[in-house]
C-alpha cells in the first residue's frame, strides 16, 4: 500500500505541472480577467484538473462513482482556489516583480511582491492538500 502511496503523489505532481502548465492554453489565463470575463476560462481550466483525477481515480479505485465524485471535488477546490489567487479584488492584485523592477521598487511594490510570492505558496499548498485528501479517498473508500 505504501508503494501505492507514493506512486500517486508521484502521478499527481506530473497531473499538477501538466495542466497547471503545459495544457494551461492562453485561453485559460484569461482567468485573470476582471468582471465576469474570468468564467469560461476557469472553468475550462478546473475542468482539465478535474478530468485528469476523473481518470487516475477511475484506475486506481475502480470506481467510477468515486472518480466522479472526487473529480468534483477537485473541480470546486481547483476553481474557488484559483480564483481567489487570480482575482483583482483577491490575492491577484498583488504583482510579481522582476529583478530589475525590484530593486528600483517602493517599500509598498516590495511588499506586493512579497503578497505574490505568499499567494502563489498557498494556492500550491492547498492544491497539494486536496491531492493528499484524494489519495486517502483511494486507498481507504471501497
Amino acid at each position: 500500500m505504501l508503494g501505492t502511496v507514493f506512486l500517486l503523489l508521484a502521478i499527481y505532481q506530473i497531473k499538477h505541472f501538466l495542466a497547471d502548465f503545459p495544457l494551461q492554453t492562453e485561453y485559460m489565463l484569461g482567468k485573470f480577467k476582471d468582471g465576469w470575463g474570468f468564467l469560461p476560462p476557469l472553468l475550462a481550466h478546473a475542468g482539465v484538473h478535474a478530468v485528469f483525477t476523473i481518470i487516475i481515480v477511475a484506475y486506481f479505485s475502480g470506481s467510477l462513482y468515486l472518480a466522479f465524485a472526487l473529480g468534483v471535488f477537485d473541480f470546486v477546490i481547483h476553481f474557488f482556489m484559483d480564483r481567489i489567487k487570480a482575482g483583482g479584488k483577491y490575492l491577484g492584485r498583488y504583482k510579481a516583480l522582476t529583478a530589475k523592477e525590484y530593486i528600483l521598487a517602493t517599500p509598498k511594490q516590495k511588499q506586493h511582491n512579497k503578497f505574490f510570492w505568499w499567494s502563489l505558496g498557498l494556492d500550491q499548498m492547498v492544491h497539494h492538500f486536496t491531492h493528499y485528501t484524494i489519495i486517502v479517498c483511494i486507498i481507504t473508500l471501497p
